[in-house]
């Protein structure tokens, strides 16, 4: 079974473009590095009557901020300390390009967690 790192985010409406740009780069040098799989999903249908927890509540979203849900998939766990190992030694990660400028999230209300998968179909 895959390894699985997921997140769920709120990104500024006005910055998804931005958002977008830097995850489709982050996602080549993951790709890179021997992750299986890099997805990005951004919020459509989030209010589902059923759920008891939203994910625009969970990471506190405000009016104009989109909810991301995120993950990436790896081998293992040891397989995924390997490579975002990596990543952060990637040239391309300390590209000022990323580096010095302001993330387009919010990072303390992002939600993250490696998780272990219970089925895979």
């Amino acid at each position: 079974m895959v390894y699985v790192d997921g997140y769920v985010l709120p990104v500024p409406a006005r910055g998804l473009k931005a958002y977008r740009n830097m995850a489709q780069k982050a996602g080549k040098v993951w790709k890179k590095h021997g992750a299986l799989q890099y997805v990005e999903c951004v919020g459509d249908d989030l209010s589902s009557k059923w759920a008891g927890i939203r994910f625009p509540k969970t990471v506190r979203a405000k009016p104009g901020e989109k909810v991301v849900f995120s993950f990436i998939a790896f081998k293992s766990k040891a397989h995924r300390d390997r490579v975002n190992s990596k990543v952060m030694q990637d040239p391309a990660m300390n590209d000022p390009a990323f580096k010095d400028k302001p993330m387009p999230f919010d990072m303390k209300r992002t939600a993250y967690g490696g998780f272990k998968v219970l089925v895979d179909l």
